[in-house]
Parts: structure tokens; sequence; C-alpha cells
């Protein structure tokens, strides 16, 4: 294998790729990134047998070939080269010489025939998207999901397509968060599949600069991919197992109408809950004290530190209120609203409340309360 390619342009492929590699002791290949070259196109790809990324790039090649490297020594070399030097790239027998300027190395790789084959998805669903849409969707829920082995189906992402409409939805089961994404093209067939909480991080880290991305997926896999500006080839291609199960029912939690609901600042009331969370105990409680003026009283109290209150004004609908719920639900909620304005609703001082944004309908964030007695 005999190549020519620029450093950064290198250097971009390494940092999409490298995140995915592992130090497996039982797979030691799983550290290395598999390179290819083949037809002036050069293929990067790592695993650690739940995710895979590949990244493509033109380049100059002379002669075709593959080989695996470790990640950790070829990218720390890279990121010393001048930036945008040509670098020469010269594979024998896996070993991988580098020459850059004055710049001389050889890296020992391992044999590409054993690194794993990262699968992939022909046959199953295809739905193409905005990049900034789906990305904005997935940072507003990404850290809800729950790590647990007792309900796995609550760890990941609930992608949900219908119509015109992808509803991206996940929950701890303290709390609940839903984005709807409107869709150019309409789709036939409604569609679903729960996405691992890791995937979905690695694709806010991956995809940041792509225009639109495709997504494909089947019973048991997902692929997201992006097509290179100047071919009508891939660019990059993230690979997913799915978690199995059925996603809870989770819209029978929304409330749909609600007894109290008032419209307050954004920033005044995240601000606020922040101050009460500094005296809110053991248990991160605060409580909201709705009254019927259209005024919120937020109250904490810790024995060892102190105590809080303050109130905000507000416009109101329905009767008063006293609610309390764990602080740092609340700010994560409040945090995802875009707009200006938030409306809290809830119905009584045991049911979940609701947080929206004002003059949107594309999101809503659910978070149960803390009962007392």
């Amino acid at each position: 294998m005999k190549f020519k390619i620029p450093q950064n342009k290198i250097k971009e492929g390494l940092v999409t790729v490298g995140r995915v590699t592992t130090k497996s002791v039982s797979l030691p290949i799983l550290k290395n990134i598999h390179i290819k070259t083949e037809e002036n196109l050069i293929c990067l790809s790592a695993t650690d047998l739940e995710v895979g990324v590949k990244w493509w790039s033109i380049t100059k090649s002379e002669e075709e070939g593959e080989t695996t490297v470790p990640l950790d020594v070829f990218s720390s070399f890279i990121n010393l080269l001048p930036e945008e030097e040509k670098i020469d790239f010269n594979e024998r027998d896996n070993n991988l010489s580098i020459e850059c300027s004055d710049y001389k190395t050889k890296i020992k790789g391992l044999d590409a025939d054993d690194f794993p084959i990262i699968p992939e998805v022909k046959d199953g669903s295809e739905i193409k998207i905005k990049t900034t849409n789906l990305f904005e969707g997935l940072k507003q829920v990404v850290d809800i999901p729950s790590n647990t082995k007792v309900k796995p189906e609550i760890s990941g992402v609930y992608f949900q397509f219908k119509n015109n409409i992808l509803k991206i939805a996940a929950t701890d089961s303290y709390r609940l968060a839903e984005k709807i994404i409107y869709l150019e093209e309409k789709i036939n067939e409604e569609f679903s599949f729960i996405l691992p909480q890791k995937t979905a991080k690695e694709f806010l880290n991956i995809f940041d600069n792509e225009k639109e991305v495709i997504i494909k997926f089947d019973s048991n896999q997902v692929l997201f991919e992006s097509k290179m500006e100047e071919l009508d080839h891939p660019k990059i291609q993230l690979t997913s197992k799915l978690i199995e199960g059925d996603y809870p029912n989770y819209e029978t939690i929304i409330p749909q109408q609600t007894n109290t609901e008032i419209l307050l600042d954004k920033e005044e009331f995240l601000n606020k809950i922040k101050a009460a969370s500094l005296f809110s105990g053991k248990i991160n409680e605060v409580t909201l004290k709705i009254n019927e003026g259209g005024e919120m009283i937020i109250i904490s109290e810790d024995r060892d530190l102190g105590s809080y209150k303050t109130t905000i004004k507000g416009k109101m609908e329905g009767g008063g209120v006293d609610i309390s719920f764990n602080h740092r639900f609340l700010k994560d909620g409040i945090s995802e609203i875009k707009s200006s304005e938030v409306v809290f609703s809830v119905n009584n001082n045991s049911s979940p409340g609701k947080i929206t944004p004002v003059g949107n309908d594309d999101f809503l964030y659910v978070v149960m309360p803390i009962r007392n007695g």
C-alpha cells in the first residue's frame, strides 16, 4: 500500500474514527484503526464491536492495500507533523512507513484480515434528514436515558418515524423529553428503533459539520451516513447495534390537560432554580408554590446550610398548587428550552410537571414530582 494525503485531511479522519477504538485485552486489534486504499480513496475504520465508524477521503494512491496500526501512536505522530504538508505512506508486511518534511518513522501494525468486519445495512429502510435538525433534537434528549440493565429499553433514545414526522424520545423513569422533527419527505410506513445512548453521543461528535445524513436501519442495526461533496460516495458511516425490546408507551404519562399553567421568563426561572439548588438538601428537593395571582414561590431548605426563598411573577391560568421536584431534573429540562419564555403546567401535587417552549410545540419535557409522606 502506497499513498499520499495532506496532514490536515488524515488528521480529520483520525478525529472522526478514533473515538470508538477500545483497549480490549482479549482483542488487541480493537486498539488499532484499519487503513485501506482503493481507487484513489482512503478509508479509515474503527470499531469496538458495538459501534463502527468509517471515513473516506480522496487520496493519491500508487499501490492499493490495507493494514491496521495502533491508533494512539499513529494519531500522536500525525498530530506532530506540519499542517497541510503532504504525507507519504508506504506499507510492507504490516509495517507502515511515514515520511513528511524531515520526519520519518515506521509503525508496526497487525494483519488487516484479523480486523473485525463492520456490518452493512443493505435491505432496511432509508430516510434522509438535515443534520442540523437531527443534531439539535439529539442534543435535547441524549443525556436523559438511564444506563440500566434492568430496563435496557430505556437506556437508549427512541426514534419513531411516521408520515412526515420523526419523534425522538428519552426517559429514565423520573423525567421524559420528546422532540419532534419535521421531515421533508413523507414516509409510507411507520418505523421505530431504540438507539444506544453511546451511539447517539458519537453521532453528535462525528456529524456536527455535515449538511445531510442518510439513516438506514433494519431489525437489529442502524447506519448513519453522510456523502462526499466531490463524489457520490460515502464520507462518514456510523454503524451501531440497536437495543432490543419494546420502548415504553411514554405518551400515556404526558399530561394532555392541566389544571395549573404559568408562563415564565426562562432565564429567570432557570437562575432561581439554580440558586435554590444550593440549599436543596440530600434529596435535591425544591418546592414550587404557585398562587392564583400568577406568582411562583421557590423554596428550598438544608438543615446544615440554611434556606432559600424567592418569587417569580408570571401569567397564570387555573388554580394554585404546591409541588416539589428534584432541582437537577428541573434545571435539565429548562436548559433545553430554546424560547425566551417557558410554560410550566401541572395538575396537582402528585402529578408530573410539564415544561414546554412558548411559540413552538416541537419539544416537551416531563418531570415526576418528589412525593412526601
